[in-house]
């Protein structure tokens, strides 16, 4: 049977916010509706008031013509809608087969769990996806990629399930495993469920997306079917403008001064012997696939993890990094690519999100924090960085994505550091908002910051970087310039065995 949700006048007001203004419209059964907008645009507000999150202030929506009113997700569970968050909502210590069948363990006569119907049911969904795990791995050993697989795994199993609503759910997956999520969206548009996906990524939609919903400053715009709209006009409707080619536009370093940070045959239990360096006012790119080794190598240096082998120089001078304390006091600071677990500081306000990097530049002789100065500080962070929000107290977790990754970035940039890793700093952020990210990192690397970005968009690292170091294996598996780069050849070098410069 195939199913439908309505929504009719949908408005939801924050304290100081319109985050939704009179959203009307129909996703069907049998179909992927792909809801597109800036970060902020309310596409994420509206799944959480169709999940029970969040209460609408006025409005109401339809499954199947019934007026439905979830106060909390274990009702939308229960009448059959699944969303998957952006942010993972797993629980770490149980096993991924507990983790699917969460809520629904199958028990015996006296109350004991089935742990082995568990996992032979569990086992039979992962082997549907087609992943290499195991039902008893516990979710904590699972990496971000394969953990975002459980919970889509757990919605997936649902008997009842009516409409499952995916927010970015390939941030963090490889191509591989995308494959097979697409192939089980599919099978789900041909059972007839109601399927919701959100993304930024234009070839993603064109790939699953038959029909496209436009969201605009919490307003909807309108719908088209995906072939009747181009990429430019899904933009100019998205951000009000033409954004034309972002990267030609960019105002680009032209002076790379000397090395700052170098690293020779670092390792760690999660890296091979690694070397290279980045100069200041450079954007040194790192590619490759999901597991490369990309993020175990910052970590690395940052102190994160425990370096077993090599030696990293800043300056000319050796840099030990027990913690990532003594990273920041250096000068090397970093933006995770996990935002929400080792990014934002959640019951922190927007203003002391950013001040926290810098409380011993703001602290006085007895540790008293100067507020006026950590005030200034903020409000300089606010509007250097455009963050959208309507005052420094807001708490960080009410912003969008795009905002709360801009925060952090602020945070960091007010330690006037000399080196910045950037670990996929626009990983489910929309068009504009990255547009807004590139002109910041190049602004960055005119001010003489030696920049490191990590990132798994190809695109994304050849328009922005000087020079491109691919990983594989844990491993450096290529360097190539930016100039000379294509998507063809970085991924050659991201697969291949060995290879050496192009």
């Amino acid at each position: 049977m195939e199913n439908k949700i309505e929504f009719r006048g949908i408005t939801k007001y924050f304290p100081g916010v319109k985050a939704l203004d009179n959203i009307s419209f129909t996703a069907n059964g049998g179909e992927v509706l792909a809801l597109m907008g800036e970060n902020g645009a309310g596409k994420s507000t509206l799944l959480k008031i169709l999940n029970g999150d969040y209460q609408q202030t006025s409005g109401e929506y339809l499954i199947n013509g019934e007026s439905c009113h979830f106060s909390s997700p274990s009702e939308a569970v229960a009448a059959g809608v699944g969303v998957i968050y952006q942010e993972r909502q797993v629980m770490l210590q149980l096993t991924a087969g507990e983790n699917i069948f969460l809520g629904r363990l199958p028990t015996g006569a006296f109350g004991h769990i089935k742990t082995k119907e568990i996992h032979e049911k569990a086992q039979k969904i992962i082997d549907e996806f087609g992943l290499n795990m195991k039902s008893t791995d516990k979710v904590k050993d699972l990496s971000i990629a394969y953990q975002q697989m459980v919970e889509i795994m757990k919605a997936y199993s649902r008997e009842n399930l009516k409409m499952i609503a995916f927010d970015e759910p390939t941030a963090s997956l490889s191509d591989t495993e995308i494959a097979s999520l697409f192939r089980i969206i599919r099978k789900l548009k041909a059972e007839g469920k109601v399927v919701i996906y959100v993304s930024h990524r234009m070839g993603e939609i064109r790939q699953i997306a038959d029909r496209v919903a436009i969201f605009k400053d919490g307003c909807f715009v309108g719908d088209s079917k995906v072939e009747d709209i181009t990429d430019a006009e899904l933009i100019r409707k998205m951000v009000g403008r033409d954004l034309g080619d972002v990267f030609s536009s960019l105002d680009r370093n032209k002076t790379i001064g000397d090395v700052v940070l170098e690293a020779r045959n670092v390792q760690s239990p999660f890296l091979k012997p690694t070397s290279f360096y980045v100069r200041a006012g450079e954007v040194l790119g790192f590619s490759g696939l999901v597991g490369a080794g990309r993020t175990e190598l910052v970590r690395a240096i940052t102190g994160v993890d425990r370096m077993t082998g090599g030696e990293v120089f800043l300056e000319g001078k050796p840099l030990v990094c027990k913690s990532p304390h003594d990273a920041i006091a250096k000068g090397v600071v970093m933006v995770p690519e996990d935002r929400k677990l080792q990014g934002i500081i959640p019951r922190l306000s927007v203003g002391s999100n950013i001040s926290v990097g810098s409380l011993d530049k703001l602290s006085g002789f007895l540790g008293h924090i100067d507020l006026k100065a950590e005030r200034k500080m903020g409000e300089e962070g606010k509007r250097n960085f455009n963050i959208k929000t309507p005052d420094l107290e807001k708490a960080i977790v009410e912003l969008s994505g795009g905002n709360q990754q801009k925060t952090i970035v602020a945070r960091w940039m007010a330690s006037k550091p000399k080196v910045l890793i950037l670990d996929e700093p626009t990983k489910g952020i929309d068009v504009g908002a990255k547009a807004e990210f590139y002109s910041m990192i190049c602004q960055f690397a005119k001010e003489g910051i030696a920049v490191i970005l990590i990132s798994s968009e190809m695109s994304e690292v050849i328009g922005l970087s000087d020079r491109i170091i691919v990983m594989k294996g844990r491993k450096i598996s290529g360097e190539i310039s930016a100039m000379e780069a294509t998507e063809e050849k970085l991924l050659t070098m991201a697969m291949m065995e060995e290879h050496t410069n192009v």
